[in-house]
């Protein structure tokens, strides 16, 4: 399955933005009990995959992003940094969408 970034909280840098940072599938403390803890969480979310997003969004707008490429096409054919961009907003969402609230248990 594809993650597929979507609409969030993170402030546009401007209307332009084809990159955005999907809203996480739980609250951020749901990992808690699992050991990650909403610090932890924060942290990654809010700081390093929201980054990765910004900074891809900025590279859109300065012309090194093809035009209407997918985020997984920027993956499969870009290199250097708009690929890295691309791979850890993807890796960023697949991490999210792979782990479950302790209360519901492994996601299958």
């Amino acid at each position: 399955r594809n993650p597929k970034i979507v609409q969030s909280s993170v402030k546009p840098m401007s209307a332009k933005n084809r990159f955005t940072l999907q809203p996480l599938p739980y609250p951020k403390d749901a990992l808690e009990q699992g050991g990650i803890s909403r610090e932890t969480v924060s942290y990654h979310y809010d700081k390093h995959h929201a980054g990765y997003v910004r900074k891809l969004n900025a590279a859109d707008e300065a012309g090194k992003v093809p035009k209407n490429a997918s985020l997984e096409q920027l993956i499969i054919n870009a290199d250097g940094a708009v690929f890295n961009l691309a791979a850890q907003i993807y890796n960023h969402t697949f991490y999210w969408e792979s782990m479950a609230e302790s209360s519901k248990g492994c996601r299958g």
